[in-house]
């Protein structure tokens, strides 16, 4: 038998964490803490070691931001997806620099949060679609530098940008997987940028 995701829930307000427990419990996945600010999310994820934390960007003392860099930087650490009421830009930035392998509004669907959980907790890059239309319909410098890449990488990037896995993008593409995870390094290098999940963030902002 498969064992379930476990995940800490990092957010100030008791009832968001009240929420999020019943909704991942009835999906079969096991929320071992609940953190009221970033310090004691910290302590959770050293204590019980889980595959998610659901993180919000902004709490008192330590913030989101901080613990996400904190617990990135520790051994075999979590998958850390922010979750926050905030679609703007800068908090989707500030996030993913921080750490974070994807980006989750609070009004994301119960059924879509939870499977977008487990995907994150096989190590993927995770977005709701709320959040990713959100990021789609703004105005973004991201054509111009997605001209800088060759076709295939943009077509790698665009790709991404739908949620595609490397092995996905391969398949579709008639690729090795090596041969994307080489453009995907060629990108990210060429465009200054840290993963492939701003890589994917980028290539939706360039999207008319």
């Amino acid at each position: 038998m498969t064992a379930a995701v476990r995940v800490v829930v990092a957010d100030d307000e008791p009832m968001v964490c009240a929420h999020l427990t019943t909704i991942l419990g009835a999906a079969g996945i096991d929320v071992v803490g609940a953190a009221a600010d970033g310090a004691e999310a910290v302590e959770l994820v050293v204590r019980h070691g889980p595959d998610v934390v659901l993180m919000d960007l902004r709490m008192p003392g330590v913030d989101g931001i901080a613990a996400t860099r904190r617990i990135v930087a520790l051994p075999d650490p979590p998958t850390v997806v922010a979750l926050t009421t905030f679609d703007g830009d800068a908090h989707v930035r500030r996030a993913l620099q921080a750490g974070a392998a994807g980006y989750l509004l609070k009004s994301t669907p119960p059924g879509e949060l939870a499977g977008l959980v487990r995907v994150a907790a096989g190590g993927h890059s995770v977005m709701s679609r709320s959040a990713a239309a959100g990021l789609a319909g703004r105005e973004d410098p991201a054509a111009r530098a997605l001209a800088t890449l060759t076709e295939r990488e943009r077509d790698v990037a665009d790709l991404l940008a739908e949620g595609l896995s490397n092995a996905d993008v391969a398949a579709r593409l008639h690729l090795t997987e090596a041969t994307v995870k080489g453009y995907v390094s060629a990108a990210l290098a060429k465009l200054d940028l840290q993963n492939r999940t701003q890589l994917a963030l980028l290539a939706l902002r360039a999207r008319p």
